[in-house]
């Protein structure tokens, strides 16, 4: 059974950072990509960012893309996501989760954390 779990949320006035954590239990690495989403207030969940564990890369949306990365610690199976250079569009609840596909749609994910807030001043 995959297990995740997210560290790291909080609150950050615009322009500031924050690093998200989401630590893996039970999965195949060479069978599940790691992704972060965020849903905000009355929003569909969208996708923030995508790891390949299979050597396809990173990928990511629009909105995330030169302020935000995503890694993986191979070691200890966790994954993050740096956040510089905050906005409050950024606002929303992030979740980590795992799925066959290379993807930052969320409907290719099987597996997900509970999630952690971040909330962005302006």
């Amino acid at each position: 059974q995959v297990r995740l779990v997210e560290f790291g949320g909080g609150s950050v006035q615009a322009g500031g950072s924050l690093r998200l954590s989401c630590a893996a239990s039970g999965y195949t690495r060479d069978k599940n990509h790691m992704g972060w989403f965020r849903q905000a207030p009355g929003k569909e969940r969208e996708g923030v960012a995508v790891i390949s564990t299979g050597g396809l890369g990173t990928d990511y949306a629009d909105s995330a893309k030169g302020r935000f990365t995503i890694s993986l610690h191979n070691t200890d199976n966790t994954v993050y996501l740096q956040m510089n250079d905050l906005k409050p569009e950024d606002t929303g609840m992030y979740y980590c989760a795992a799925g066959a596909w290379f993807s930052l749609e969320s409907s290719k994910f099987n597996y997900w954390g509970q999630g952690t807030q971040v909330t962005v001043s302006s």
